[in-house]
């Protein structure tokens, strides 16, 4: 197993991408720390890591709040005595719609959720990880990265692009501290998303655009499995990737090559 004796945090670990990312990362001998703003779904994962023979929490916290994000990090130092491993992940789609049909309030959710989110989990995790290395994977996206064409997703294209400058601007600064950092970004999967997504008024901005054979050349309309992003989040936490830091790497079947 890959990573045995290491601790691992992956925030949004209750659906989707961080529930795979955090079923594999036990299944290669993580301690895995599941945060999630549910009760529920924290408890869940954790339970379901543990039926498979694998150690795991449930952690409960807003990833937007700086108070429960220090105490939840804090929480899971003091169980297992260090953190490696940061998998950045909890996000949503917010509102997309016209730039003056968002609200202020709007912008500021998704912006808080996705990018300050982000921040606040690397940034109370990074002393720990700076004590004997370690790595940070942000899930950023295709949106506002290499696709521009989802006309309304401007709050949610700026927090992942945001995502993707904070991976590159901390590379060089934890690397002599042996703490790596890169970014995903992929297309579409098949997740929950959608339950926190509100379109409002789109088809009066978008440029008429028809994909006759899929906006995903790899697969056509087939979106990826949840379980072929957590193996490149593997991958980059792993010491297959000892030398990778501040990069992103799509995952999407080229679909950003095509929209654009």
């Amino acid at each position: 197993m890959q990573l045995s004796g290491k601790v691992a945090v992956v925030t949004g670990a209750g659906s989707g991408i961080g529930r795979a990312a955090a079923r594999l990362l036990a299944k290669e001998g993580a301690k895995v720390a599941a945060v999630e703003l549910l009760a529920e779904r924290a408890q869940a994962i954790a339970a379901e890591i543990e039926q498979d023979g694998g150690e795991a929490i449930g952690v409960v916290a807003d990833v937007a709040q700086a108070e429960q994000m220090q105490a939840a990090i804090e929480q899971i130092a003091e169980r297992w005595g260090r953190i490696d491993i940061v998998f950045a992940n909890a996000g949503i789609n917010g509102v997309w719609a016209p730039i003056e049909e968002i609200t202020p309030e709007e912008w500021d959710r998704t912006l808080n959720v996705n990018l300050k989110g982000t921040f606040l989990a690397v940034k109370y995790a990074v002393p720990y990880l700076k004590k004997q290395g370690g790595a940070i994977v942000v899930t950023s996206s295709v949106n506002g990265t290499r696709v521009f064409s989802n006309t309304g997703a401007t709050a949610y294209s700026c927090a992942k692009a945001g995502q993707l400058v904070m991976a590159k601007m901390l590379a060089p600064e934890l690397a002599p501290h042996g703490v790596r950092i890169n970014a995903i970004c992929p297309g579409g999967v098949k997740t929950n998303i959608n339950e926190n997504t509100e379109q409002r008024n789109r088809d009066n901005i978008r440029w008429p655009v028809n994909y006759p054979k899929g906006t995903i050349p790899l697969t056509g309309h087939q979106p990826a499995e949840p379980e072929q992003i957590a193996q490149l989040v593997l991958f980059l936490v792993s010491d297959n990737a000892s030398h990778i830091t501040g990069t992103e790497l799509w995952i999407d079947g080229a679909q950003s090559l095509v929209l654009g």
